[in-house]
Formats: C-alpha cells, sequence, structure tokens
C-alpha cells in the first residue's frame, strides 16, 4: 500500500487509539464501580445538527445535546453550546459562504436542565446560530452545523465568551440517530466535528441508537450515552489521543434495562447501505423517499469492512471509529494512477 506521510500521521495515530481501546476492553467490566471523571477546567464547545431547541416531545430537536451538557458540566468541564436554530440534520459538511450568520443566546433553557452549568465560569451559556442579519427567530433558516463550529472557532467564541484561545475540545451530539455505513458522512454530527479538527481542535462526534421498535430515540438511551462521555473523554486525555489529526466517531447503542453495552469497541466506518434513498420520477419531477435494497433501481452497496460499525452497534456495542475532511484515496489503485500520471504508462 502507498502511503505519504500526510497519511501516515492520522493513520498511526487512529492505531493507538484501538490499542487504547483493545485495552480498555480487557480491563475491569464496565459495570464495576468507577471514580467520578474529573474534566476540571477544560473548555468544551458543543454543537450538533439536532438544534438547541429541544421543544418536540420525542427530543428529536435536541434533546441529545441538554443530556450531554449536562454530564460535561457536572464532571467539571466548563462548557458553550453554539449550535444551528433550527433542526438541520442530515446536512453534511454544507457551509454558509455569504450573507450573514447571527449568535441568539437562550436564556429560558428547556426543563430541567436549567441549572446543569450554573456554577461553571461560562455558566453553560447556549447559542442558536441562524442565517440572518437580525435576531434569530421562529421561521428563521438556520445556520448548517459546520457554520456553527467554524464561526465559533475564527471568533464567535472570542466575542461572546471571551474564549480567545478556543476550547480544548468541540464535542457534537448527541444525534438523535446512529451515524454509521454510508449515512456517515451525510452526517452534519460528524461534519461538525471534521469542521472543528480542519479548525486545529480535537473533536469528537456523538450519535444515539434507535429503539428498533419504534426507530426513535429513548430517554434512556441519551441519559446512558451521555453518562458515558466524561469517563470516555477523560481516558483520551489521559492518554493524550485527543488530537486534530482525525475526528472520533463514537455510536451508543439503544439502551435497554438490564443489559450493559460494555467497552467501546474498535471499528471502521462501514460500506453498507444503511440509509437507502429512492428518487421517483413524474414528469421532470422526482419524489425523493426512502428505498428498499429489494427495489430495482435503488442503489445498495454491501459491507466490504471486516469489522463495521453498523454491524458492531447491532451487536449492542459502542463502537469508535476516526474520520478526516481528507477522503484521498490511498490503495494500490492510487498508486498505479500516480505512475500513470508521471510516466505516462
Amino acid at each position: 500500500m502507498h502511503l505519504s506521510t500526510k497519511h501516515l500521521v492520522p493513520a498511526m495515530a487512529a492505531g493507538v487509539l484501538a490499542l487504547a481501546l483493545t485495552a480498555s476492553a480487557s480491563a475491569a467490566p464496565n459495570n464495576r464501580p468507577q471514580p467520578s471523571p474529573s474534566l476540571a477546567g477544560m473548555k468544551i464547545l458543543l454543537s450538533n445538527d439536532d438544534s438547541m431547541q429541544n421543544a418536540r416531545p420525542d427530543g428529536s430537536d435536541g434533546r441529545g445535546l441538554y443530556e450531554v451538557r449536562r454530564a460535561l458540566c457536572a464532571a467539571g468541564a466548563d462548557v458553550v453550546v453554539m449550535a444551528p436554530w433550527q433542526f438541520m440534520s442530515g446536512t453534511g459538511t454544507s457551509m454558509t459562504g455569504s450573507g450573514s450568520l447571527t449568535v441568539s443566546q437562550r436564556t429560558a433553557l428547556p426543563a430541567g436542565f436549567e441549572n446543569d452549568c450554573a456554577g461553571a465560569p461560562a455558566k453553560g451559556v447556549v447559542f442558536g446560530v441562524c442565517k440572518s442579519a437580525a435576531p434569530c427567530g421562529p421561521t428563521t433558516p438556520s445556520a448548517t452545523p459546520g457554520d456553527t463550529v467554524r464561526l465559533a472557532l475564527r471568533g464567535g467564541l472570542a466575542a461572546k465568551v471571551g474564549w480567545q484561545n478556543g476550547p480544548d475540545l468541540v464535542v457534537t451530539g448527541a444525534n438523535s440517530g446512529p451515524n454509521v455505513g454510508n449515512v456517515t458522512y451525510e452526517s452534519g454530527t460528524l461534519s461538525a466535528a471534521i469542521m472543528a479538527i480542519e479548525n486545529g481542535k480535537p473533536a469528537i462526534a456523538l450519535s444515539s441508537g434507535f429503539d428498533p421498535a419504534t426507530f426513535g430515540i429513548t430517554q434512556r438511551t441519551y441519559r446512558e450515552f451521555a453518562d458515558f462521555v466524561p469517563g470516555f473523554v477523560a481516558d483520551l486525555k489521559k492518554r493524550r489521543l485527543l488530537t486534530d489529526e482525525y475526528a472520533i466517531n463514537v455510536n451508543y447503542p439503544n439502551a435497554v434495562e438490564g443489559k450493559d453495552p460494555g467497552r467501546p469497541v474498535w471499528t471502521e466506518i462501514g460500506t453498507e447501505t444503511v440509509l437507502a434513498v429512492s428518487y421517483k420520477p413524474t414528469g421532470d419531477t422526482f419524489a425523493v423517499g426512502m428505498g428498499d435494497c429489494n427495489t430495482p433501481g435503488t442503489f445498495c452497496r454491501d459491507e466490504e469492512k471486516r469489522k463495521s460499525d453498523w454491524a458492531e452497534l447491532n451487536k449492542g456495542h459502542i463502537t469508535v471509529s476516526t474520520a478526516t475532511g481528507d477522503r484521498s484515496y490511498t490503495g494500490n489503485d492510487d498508486l498505479r494512477l500516480e505512475l500513470f500520471l508521471k510516466t505516462g504508462h
């Protein structure tokens, strides 16, 4: 395999993370009492793609974000939220390149989350970002997930909370649904994390598994996942595995009473079509909807990875993989193409 130094450094760093997870998996069982993790003094920017509204009964528009905010502040972190004003799931890497973005502070926080960060220096302040030159309103178009992180790191946090050097870590999520297989790079949650590493900050993307009975995310899952996060961050920090070489993509399985997901497992981002999309024509118009891999004309891809995130998540494991914004191919065909361009043969 042909690997340039540019690709070798992230690959080696990801390998160290994989070994650390393997070692962690062989350590004490997950249900053994552990000391409370300390993230004292750690500045964390928290964002997502579900918005900071948390107004829907099912919590799909930001409940995961507030649960993670609660858990991180309880561990001593100084958390600031800067997230999309509206629900922006599935927007991937889309960005706003012109016009204006407005940052509006949320003063009345969702019930039950009002005082979670009261003792932190920044008080857990929550901002929503919209596409407007005026204050964000109920129908104002939202900034994208990538917009929120780029704005935060390129002046937003400095202007709003005085973080001149930015955060120590960017956390995105917890998303209302998994980001695995073919949907991973459509994810605004992961794309926001990638925007962070492209701006020199380590990042972790968090996504929650569905309840198979309802295809929604249970409150139990949001809560258990959030409680897992501080210890995981503390372990990564202790092992110096928080880096801007890659974003860490974490998926947590649907939480079930009496069933422990155990230690996180190392996975690869899979190739399998987790979500099939169909386009049904009526004249020049195509209706976009859910596809079925058994329907002719719907493109679906099989799993080609040895230990894919989707397969391991379906086994009830917490999955961990790495991603970067560099999609350069580095296999044997890459070398053949390079040689052809250099030699003409």
